[in-house]
């Protein structure tokens, strides 16, 4: 079967991946003049700065693709464990230093709160009881209501109607270990106090299997898989922008694309691993969606948007480590207006990235390759970015020189950013959001649009706007859900 995947993010090329192992003849088609999606790679003065992901979980599901094409994984990329996976750093000067020693954890709990080592006990069992129901869920489609029916006793016993800070709040009482626990929706693009406590799993998950790191960064992860895909026969065409989906108005099925140069690209099935709002809007006519309206589109949520600085100092800073969370002033204030109110705080709480702590290559000798990542509303607000990024740029290197990167400003020997602009008119993301459909209960599972379409039946999805969601183990995941979908797909379906 000719199959044709467009975009070779994570989702794309786990399909794809994973299709042309099954026989078929796979083509990805990609905008940019790389491979990965968001997961692109700038390369500017010696330094190399990943455009993100940068935090890899669940790496069985990586070595899941060399194994099902029985190649070697060590032949095409090196995957690494990092200790610490966090310093989750606090504004009165307090540090956690978070690992999957349960033995550091608790010493760690016990020096920000020893009433709440009890509760925290309790917290692990819960979440371990959360991760084992929903990670056996991670890479089953919910096509059918009838498939939401069947989880749905579990999901109440497990108290998925709460959000993830009520669920870790029920345990923890300390304020900032309350923060420790319950981040972790936001590395998803959800917000802890609307996520679904099922994302509290995400805590469970680390402590099995880990934070890991590809050496020569995410690139080097992306450019890993493309090899793969490669190998396998496939085929890769860059700068090369899908237009439209063609649609046979008799049949209601796709024949193929046509890209933005005119090319038609025939094929008996499409795999979209663009944004799914920005499939529907823009690539399938509104003739052809009965379901998936625009309408429909434009009432759901979605997640918050991102503006990274990436920077490269002629110094190191050797008491950074790989991955930092700083957080700031405020918590569940400043999150609510990323989501809520849609308004660009003065405040922010801040990913920095230092890649170079376990890496010094992408790095001139001597020097540091950064990132630094603020969470900010999606283009639904009244911020005009094309004013705002400069002021906001020099508002984040300020706060990071004054606490944690002394002397940064004149350390700064190259930098570039990215913003929400970037994201919609980049990344082809509606409204910029970083991470599409927001995590929220009423928008998980069978409320999420599916990995096949409702209205073209042999159009489907992979990527964080489908399920699972956003995340490496959710894209990944939904790259296998829908070759698996086609594989068992009748032949005219």
């Amino acid at each position: 079967m000719k199959i044709v995947v467009i975009g070779s993010g994570f989702g794309g090329l786990s399909a794809a991946i994973r299709l042309q192992a099954q026989g078929h003849q796979v083509t990805i088609l990609e905008k940019r003049d790389k491979p990965g999606g968001r997961a692109y790679v700038y390369e500017q003065d010696g330094f190399m700065f990943d455009g993100g992901p940068t935090i890899i979980t669940a790496p069985w599901l990586i070595r899941e693709l060399f194994d099902l094409s029985q190649r070697r994984q060590e032949d095409y990329v090196k995957l690494i464990q990092i200790d610490p996976f966090y310093n989750i750093r606090f504004e009165d000067g307090s540090v956690f230093h978070y690992n999957a020693d349960q033995e550091n954890i608790r010493a760690q709990i016990l020096k920000f709160n020893p009433a709440d080592l009890a509760g925290y006990q309790q917290f692990l069992a819960a979440t371990t009881d959360i991760y084992q129901v929903g990670m056996a869920l991670i890479d089953q489609p919910f096509s059918q209501f009838t498939d939401m029916l069947k989880v749905l006793p579990q999901m109440v016993r497990l108290q998925s109607y709460k959000s993830v800070a009520q669920f870790v709040n029920q345990y923890i009482q300390d304020d900032r270990l309350r923060q420790v626990f319950s981040f972790h929706p936001l590395l998803i693009g959800g917000n802890p106090f609307q996520s679904t406590s099922i994302y509290a799993m995400i805590h469970k998950l680390e402590q099995d299997s880990g934070v890991w790191f590809a050496m020569g960064g995410t690139g080097a992860l992306v450019k890993g898989l493309t090899q793969l895909f490669l190998d396998q026969g496939g085929q890769l065409h860059l700068n090369t922008e899908v237009a439209t989906v063609l649609i046979d108005e008799h049949s209601r099925r796709a024949t193929g694309v046509k890209t933005k140069t005119g090319e038609v690209i025939p094929a008996e099935t499409v795999v979209s691993n663009a944004d799914v709002a920005f499939t529907y809007l823009n690539l399938v006519p509104a003739q052809f969606r009965r379901k998936f309206t625009d309408r429909r589109i434009k009432r759901s949520r979605y997640s918050m948007s991102l503006f990274v600085l990436y920077f490269g100092t002629d110094r190191r800073y050797e008491d950074i480590a790989h991955h930092e969370i700083l957080m700031g002033p405020r918590y569940r204030g400043l999150i609510e207006d990323i989501f809520v109110r849609k308004h660009l705080a003065e405040d922010f709480s801040l990913y920095l990235h230092r890649p170079t702590a376990t890496d010094p290559s992408l790095a001139p000798p001597g020097c540091d390759s950064w990132y630094v990542l603020s969470p900010v509303p999606h283009l639904g607000g009244d911020v005009d970015w094309r004013t705002t990024a400069k002021p906001y740029r020099d508002a984040i290197v300020s706060y990071l020189e004054q606490r944690y990167l002394p002397d940064l400003s004149r350390h700064i020997v190259s930098e570039c950013y990215i913003d929400p602009l970037h994201f919609q008119d980049t990344l082809n993301s509606y409204l910029g959001s970083a991470f599409s459909v927001e995590p929220i209960l009423t928008q998980s599972a069978w409320f999420r649009p599916h990995n096949q379409s409702e209205d073209i039946p042999n159009l489907y999805f992979t990527g964080a706007g489908t399920h699972p969601g956003a995340g490496l183990p959710g894209v990944i995941s939904s790259g296998k859900i829908v070759a698996e979908m086609i594989g068992k797909a009748p032949a005219l379906v």
